[in-house]
Formats: C-alpha cells, structure tokens, sequence
C-alpha cells in the first residue's frame, strides 16, 4: 500500500515545527512504529534526518509511543496504543497526518517525543503514603472487599500516556489524577491522606493543564479505557476532605 505521510518536524520547544511530507510503500502487515522505523531508515541511507519517536516496549504496555494519527491520540482504535495500530487499519487512508501530543504542559523534546514528566510530579505531590509503616505487612492482614479491589485494579491499569491530555480541549489531566487518586483511596493503605486529591489537583494546576471540559472524549481515546467514574470519585473525595 502507498501512503503520503505530513510528519511533525521540531527541532525543540523553543523552536517552531512544520509538517514534513514524504512517500511510502508499506506493507499491510507491518505496524504502525515499523513503518516509521522503514523510512527513518531510508532518510538515513539518503544522508537526511530521520524524525525522533518515543517507544519502548512495543507491546501496549508502557505508553510511551504517544502519537496524534489524523486528529486522534493513538489512532483510530479504541483500546489500543500507537505501537499496536497495523498499517491494515489504515489501507483505506491515503494520507496521514502524524503529530505529537499537543499541550503546553508537554513540551517538545523533538519531533514527536514530548516532556511528561509533569505527570510524574503530580503522582510526587500526592502519590505516596507519608507515614512511616515499618515493614511490608502480610497481605491477607489486611481484608479488602472484592469490588474496591477490582475498582483499585482497574483504576491502576492508567499507563500515564497523556492521550486524556492531548484529545481535551483544555489539555487537562484530571482523568490520569483520578485514576492514581482512585486507584490509592480504594485501598486501605491509600486511605491515610485524604488530602492527596487536593495535593495532586493543585499540583495539576501548577504544572499547565487545564480543568475537565467534561466533553468525555478522555475515556473515548483512553487505551486502558479508564472511565469518568474515577472523575467522580475523586470529587468526592475532594469535597468530602
């Protein structure tokens, strides 16, 4: 299948960016990081540049190829990260447009790898237990019923990609707050501080994301499919603090 791709070219923040367009023959099969890797290399044997892209595992695990594919964090699938879109998702597509996540708290490192380490000082502001617990407990000490643990489970499963930052229109992060905030208030050992909504929310603000727009569009694009629920959660914790 042939392709034109309009790929982001930014040397680093301070700088402006502008789309790159180039040509390519791919095949159905290969994924959407292999054919990125197909024209790096091609751009390399012709003595250009080739575009700078985060990846690690590859697998959907880690979330770390955060990409824009025509509008859309990660690409047109639901439930599933950059590296696990095919190019066969996109045979009837004759042009792509490729772009970083786009928000102010996440400035560009190069091309399309972003600086999240925003999201880290917001889990630092608030996502630790600040009492001294000695050593780890046993685990069946402490009872936890079911539907907290599976609500604590599905609330960890937030991989902190920033694909709720970059579909909102006000580039908040509240989903990937009350994600970490749920996932700790669900559990006993969580339920010491109840002023980590407030702590991670302030932390949020101070970094440069905005407030929840409430458009939804967080869980649309969410890969791990963490619900809005979480949202409300963590409002009542907030309110109730």
């Amino acid at each position: 299948m042939r392709l034109k791709l309009h790929i982001w070219r930014q040397q680093q923040a301070e700088h402006s960016g502008a789309f790159e367009t180039h040509s390519v023959e791919v095949d159905p099969e290969s994924s959407f990081l292999e054919m990125l890797d197909g024209l790096n290399e091609r751009l390399i044997t012709q003595g250009d540049e080739p575009f700078a892209f985060d990846y690690d595992c590859r697998e959907g695990i880690c979330g770390s190829c955060s990409l824009v594919i025509n509008g859309t964090p990660h690409g047109k699938h639901t439930a599933t990260t950059t590296c696990q879109q095919y190019m066969r998702d996109y045979i009837d597509d004759a042009e792509l447009w490729i772009e970083p996540w786009r928000a102010a708290a996440f400035p560009v490192i190069k091309d399309l790898i972003v600086d999240r380490s925003a999201m880290d000082r917001i889990i630092q502001a608030g996502g630790f237990i600040p009492i001294r617990t000695g050593s780890a407990p046993e685990a069946n000490s402490l009872p936890v019923a079911k539907v907290d643990a599976d609500a604590a489970f599905d609330a960890a499963t937030c991989i902190g990609c920033g694909a709720c930052v970059a579909v909102c229109p006000n580039a908040s992060a509240t989903l990937f707050v009350a994600a970490k905030v749920s996932h700790l208030a669900r559990l006993p050992q969580g339920q010491i501080d109840p002023k980590r909504p407030e702590k991670m929310l302030a932390r949020m603000e101070q970094e440069g994301f905005g407030s929840c727009s409430n458009y939804r569009q967080c869980e649309r694009v969410c890969p791990k499919q963490i619900k809005i629920s979480v949202i409300s959660e963590m409002n009542r914790l907030l309110y109730r603090s």
